[in-house]
């Protein structure tokens, strides 16, 4: 079953679950950035959001997938591994991360549309509360400031994404330089004619 077909069998108004919806609230307005939603401006997102549950193993989003492009996942319970099959072996994916309740996942592909960037498999049952591109126009519609503030902190919470990308990326670029040199010392010391 693809995440898309998941997401849809699944979905129920998180209106309809007061304590899940508040749980969910809660977590959105956490400030994490300088521009940050108001308690009362999260409980206007999360009025959008749907319910969603994932059993351990599942895969939420699918890394390429375009069809099933048009959601974000506010994680509210379990976690979740991130990988990326691009960076990975041809044996397995290479695992980024795993994260867990606060944490959002798809909101790249929410806000541009454009195929999922990693796969995210649930590591144990997921409860998470999904808003779709559709949920997101509703808001710009009707609340575009609070839409506005969403957006921000979408955006900032994917430079922070870039940022530690970047610093594992400096990292890697350490540890290559070191082995080459590594490389470089052996070779040195063992000599031109001693490879046979």
């Amino acid at each position: 079953m693809s995440p898309a077909e998941v997401l849809h069998q699944r979905v129920r108004p998180l209106s309809e679950l007061p304590l899940l919806a508040e749980k969910a609230a809660g977590m959105l307005s956490r400030p994490k950035a300088p521009v940050h939603l108001t308690l009362a401006e999260a409980r206007q997102v999360v009025a959008r959001m749907g319910l969603v549950s994932f059993p351990a193993a599942a895969t939420l989003l699918r890394e390429g997938a375009e069809s099933a492009s048009g959601h974000m996942l506010l994680l509210l319970e379990g976690e979740v591994s991130v990988d990326s099959e691009a960076a990975g072996s041809t044996e397995a994916p290479l695992a980024l991360s795993v994260v867990g309740p606060g944490e959002i996942i798809g909101e790249m592909a929410l806000l541009d549309g454009a195929p999922r960037a990693v796969s995210c498999t649930a590591v144990s049952a997921v409860q998470a509360a999904g808003l779709s591109r559709k949920g997101l126009e509703e808001l710009m519609a009707e609340h575009p400031v609070v839409a506005a503030k969403l957006v921000v902190v979408l955006a900032t919470r994917i430079a922070d994404r870039l940022r530690a990308v970047s610093q594992q990326v400096q990292l890697y670029a350490q540890l290559a330089a070191e082995r080459n040199e590594e490389l470089r010392r052996i070779r040195s010391a063992v000599g031109p004619g001693s490879a046979r």
